[in-house]
């Protein structure tokens, strides 16, 4: 049971005395230093007064360590994204720091891609990615680098860095905006999307590349989501076809396919 030691830490994060904390819930401050010290043990009623203090859920304040939880994880759950009170399945990623305790940005380099998909909850897998820092980042949230693959995602070319922002709650994913999504069946992948989790539990992952058809994804076969911040790449992105002429080409494409499959007998 981690209450006395969370309690003890929140209180400190915003900065508040002892006294300050048991004025605000009309307690003596010995008796909060007894919770605090673990002399005392609360009752229900008190337990319902610290989390309505803090805004944060029972649960939480009395099964989660707090104090091993990287910085935008504890920032993530003061600002609202507490899994108990959503009724969600906890999303603690895992994380790496730097000296200065600082979030690094990990980088899921093509070696790692396909183990990325295993380890991508083990701290020791994760803790010998290569790291680095973006100055121009906040500070406040998490973010990781990943080398995508393929050509369904043009004009941004195969082999681009794409960095991302861990996305904690997947309710809050933007419809058309871009994102990594690292998925039990294909790994990790980067679509475009379109949120019907609220609907029918599932996102739609649509390309760039129109001759990749869309497709949907039941939010159970989803590990992690990042959302897109800015890419980096060697190759300068071919100029964009008028709409006509694309819309051309992919006329003749699917035109040569049937003719291929009549020769066939398909």
């Amino acid at each position: 049971m981690y209450f006395s030691s969370n309690i003890k830490l929140l209180r400190k994060r915003r900065s508040r005395t002892q006294d300050d904390v048991a004025h605000a819930m009309e307690m003596k401050r010995s008796t909060l230093s007894g919770y605090e010290n673990e002399v005392a043990r609360p009752g229900i009623e008190t337990l319902i007064a610290f989390s309505k203090y803090f805004n944060i859920a029972i649960d939480t304040l009395v099964k989660i360590d707090l104090s091993g939880l990287s910085e935008s994880q504890l920032q993530q759950i003061e600002r609202g994204y507490d899994v108990y009170i959503r009724g969600s399945k906890l999303r603690l990623l895992t994380s790496t720091v730097d000296s200065d305790n600082n979030e690094n940005i990990e980088l899921v380099n093509e070696k790692a891609m396909a183990g990325y998909s295993r380890g991508f909850a083990d701290p020791e897998f994760i803790k010998v990615l290569p790291t680095f820092q973006l100055p121009f980042l906040s500070k406040d949230r998490k973010y990781r680098t990943f080398r995508i693959k393929g050509d369904s995602m043009l004009p941004i070319p195969d082999g681009s860095w794409i960095t991302s922002e861990f996305v904690q709650n997947w309710h809050f994913i933007r419809n058309n905006y871009p994102y990594i999504i690292l998925t039990l069946d294909e790994g990790i992948i980067f679509k475009i999307v379109e949120n019907h989790i609220k609907d029918t539990g599932k996102l739609r992952l649509i390309s760039l590349n129109p001759l990749f058809e869309p497709y949907d994804i039941e939010i159970n076969q989803i590990r992690e989501i990042w959302k897109f911040i800015h890419y980096i790449s060697s190759e300068i992105p071919e100029p964009n076809m008028p709409k006509e002429k694309l819309v051309e080409e992919v006329h003749n494409l699917k035109k040569q396919v049937k003719d291929i499959q009549t020769k066939l007998n398909i």
